[in-house]
C-alpha cells in the first residue's frame, strides 16, 4: 500500500484535555522530525475565503501579458507582485518551472520601526477584490502558522514564543501560483515545479485545485499527495532545518506535469519567514540531538534568503 503523508487535526490544540493539546505537539513534531509534511484538518479557514480568493487569483491571470508585466518588481527579487511564466527555476536545474505567480505580504505598519520586508503593490485598477481577499486569508493563514511554531516550539523543548517570536515581522510570504495549461513549446525538462525545498521555516499550503503535488520519502520514492477540499499541507523549510541542525526535516518534494496537458492548476503556498537579523545558526541543543556535530552553516536569515533567491533565478 503507497505510503500517505500524516494527518494532524488541529481542533486537537484547542481541546480543554491537556492529553489532546499534547497529542497535537507531538503530531505536529513527529511529522516535521520524520518526513517534514502533514496534512493539516479542521484548520478552520473558511472553505469559501479560500474559494474567493482562487477566483480573485484567475481574474488576475486572466488579464493580458502586457498588464500583468506592469506588476513585475525585479529589483527586489519579484519579492512583491508578478513574477511572469518561466522566471522562476529550481536550485541546480536551470529548467524554467512552468509557472507564474503573485507574492504578497504582510501589511506594513505606519507605527514602529521600518519593516525589513517590501511593502505590497495590488492591481485595483484592474481586479478590485484582490486585495481585500487576500489580505482576509494572508490573516487567517498567519495566525494559524503561528500556533503551527508554537506546536514546533513546545516540541523542540523551548518555550512556546520561541520560534514565533523570530517569526514576528518578518518577511512571510504568501503566493498566489497559476500553472497554466502546457503548450506545444513546452522547454525539454521543464515541470510545473522542480524537485526542490523550501527556504523559510514553514511553509502552509491551501488546497490545490487540482493533484500533483509530490513529496519524497526516505528511500528516494515519490508519495503523491492526494487533493483534499478540507486540508493544508504543512511541511518544515530549510531555515528551520539548519536552526535545528536537521532535526526537523526539509523534504525534497515537486508538482509534476498532469497527464492532461489542458488542465491548469491553482496554489496558494505562505512561505513563513524569520526577521533578515535571526541567527540560524545550528542550536547546541539539537546539535547535541543529532550527533554533536553541526551539520549546517551558521548564517542569518536575511543572508540565506538572498542566497537562495539567487540560486532559483529571482535575483
Amino acid at each position: 500500500m503507497a505510503r500517505s503523508i500524516p494527518a494532524v487535526d488541529f481542533a486537537l490544540a484547542f481541546s480543554d484535555d491537556e492529553a489532546d493539546t499534547t497529542a497535537f505537539v507531538n503530531q505536529v513534531g513527529d511529522a516535521l522530525k520524520d518526513i517534514g509534511f502533514f496534512a493539516l484538518v479542521n484548520h478552520g479557514i473558511p472553505r469559501s475565503l479560500i474559494d474567493e480568493t482562487y477566483l480573485q487569483c484567475d481574474a488576475f491571470f486572466e488579464l493580458d501579458e502586457a498588464t500583468k508585466r506592469a506588476y513585475l518588481r525585479p529589483e527586489i527579487g519579484h519579492q512583491r507582485g508578478y513574477t511572469a511564466f518561466g522566471v522562476e527555476h529550481a536550485k541546480d536545474n536551470p529548467a524554467p518551472d512552468l509557472k507564474e505567480f503573485w507574492q504578497t505580504g504582510r501589511v506594513h505598519s505606519p507605527d514602529g520601526p521600518t519593516p525589513t520586508y517590501p511593502p505590497n503593490i495590488w492591481p485595483t485598477e484592474h481586479v478590485e477584490a484582490f486585495q481585500p481577499t487576500a489580505e482576509r486569508l494572508y490573516a487567517s493563514m498567519e495566525g494559524l502558522a503561528q500556533r503551527l511554531l508554537e506546536a514546533c516550539s513546545l516540541y523542540l523543548g523551548q518555550e512556546a514564543k520561541w520560534l514565533s517570536d523570530m517569526a514576528n515581522e518578518g518577511n512571510t510570504i504568501m503566493r498566489m501560483i497559476h500553472y497554466p495549461p502546457l503548450g506545444e513549446n513546452t522547454p525539454e525538462g521543464a515541470v510545473r515545479s522542480a524537485a526542490h525545498e523550501d527556504i523559510n521555516f514553514i511553509t502552509l499550503l491551501v488546497t490545490a485545485t487540482a493533484d500533483g503535488l509530490e513529496v519524497m520519502d526516505h528511500d528516494g520514492t515519490w508519495i503523491s499527495v492526494q487533493g483534499d477540499q478540507d486540508a493544508i499541507i504543512v511541511d518544515s523549510g530549510d531555515m528551520l532545518q539548519n536552526l535545528t541542525n536537521g532535526l526537523f526535516k526539509s523534504t525534497t518534494h515537486r508538482v509534476v506535469n498532469p497527464k492532461d496537458s489542458n488542465t491548469r492548476r491553482y496554489s496558494m503556498p505562505m512561505f513563513v519567514h524569520p526577521r533578515n537579523e535571526v541567527d540560524l545558526t545550528p542550536h547546541p541543543t539539537f546539535v547535541e540531538k543529532t550527533g554533536g556535530v553541526p551539520r549546517y552553516p551558521s548564517i542569518s536569515a536575511g543572508e540565506y534568503l538572498h542566497q537562495r533567491l539567487k540560486e532559483i533565478g529571482l535575483v
